[in-house]
């Protein structure tokens, strides 16, 4: 079997992986009978990782049929892994000040699955993987102009229903507007940074050479031809 089939597969186990964890994660959070659980949805982590799991799908397929992956496949993997990533992160972060606030926070095993697990062994695959091509740095623009989106929509929502998603974008929860403008830049900056560290990564270890590149390459220099 070749390494593209074995990808393919790994890519399929891992999407099979994100389906249980995102279903457990999401009876886990009705059966916790808060408003948190019934707004599975409104999470970014929820978003990304439903991104993730079509993605992986996709992109199994991809790699049974075609030695590389296409332009496009490239450009939104650069977005939802730089998306994922940066979820699993804040979610660290969060972990370690709801500790510092005596705010007990349980987490299920299928946090830890979409938190860590998941975007680890995207970043292996993303190093490693066969038929990758490197990404473009215009792509940055797209990771940070997600999550501004969602952040703008998610304001607006919780100032209906008075409930927030992460405590930084209740005003009721932070010290004051200046922890809200630092935490949400902050926050846009990882993103930002796992978006190049990303793309560095692509073009350190390109997998797959650029077809501009191997259409400008010229042809070898003619070899002298001897007769006898």
């Amino acid at each position: 079997m070749t390494a593209r089939r074995w990808f393919a597969i790994t890519r399929f186990a891992a999407a099979a992986l994100c389906a249980a964890a995102l279903v457990h994660r999401l009876f886990w959070g009705l059966g916790s009978q808060t408003i948190a659980g019934q707004n599975f949805f409104a999470y970014l982590t929820m978003q990304s990782n439903i991104a993730f799991l079509a993605l992986a799908a996709i992109g199994g397929v991809i790699a049974l049929r075609h030695d590389e992956d296409p332009r496009w496949l490239t450009d939104v993997r650069t977005a939802v892994l730089s998306w994922t990533i940066t979820a699993g992160l804040v979610f660290g972060l969060l972990i370690w000040q709801s500790g510092v606030r005596g705010i007990p926070m349980t987490v299920p095993w299928s946090d830890l699955v979409l938190h860590f697990l998941l975007p680890a062994i995207a970043i292996g695959a993303w190093v490693i993987g066969p038929g990758r091509r490197a990404a473009r740095w215009r792509l940055i623009v797209l990771v940070v102009a997600y999550p501004i989106v969602w952040g703008l929509f998610t304001l607006w929502r919780g100032s209906l229903i008075g409930w927030y998603p992460y405590y930084f974008l209740d005003l009721r929860q932070v010290s004051g507007l200046g922890e809200f403008v630092g935490t949400v830049a902050f926050a846009l900056a990882v993103f930002a940074g796992v978006a190049s560290g990303l793309i560095g990564l692509s073009l350190w270890r390109q997998t797959v050479p650029d077809p501009d590149v191997r259409r400008r390459r010229p042809d070898p220099a003619p070899q002298d031809q001897f007769v006898i």
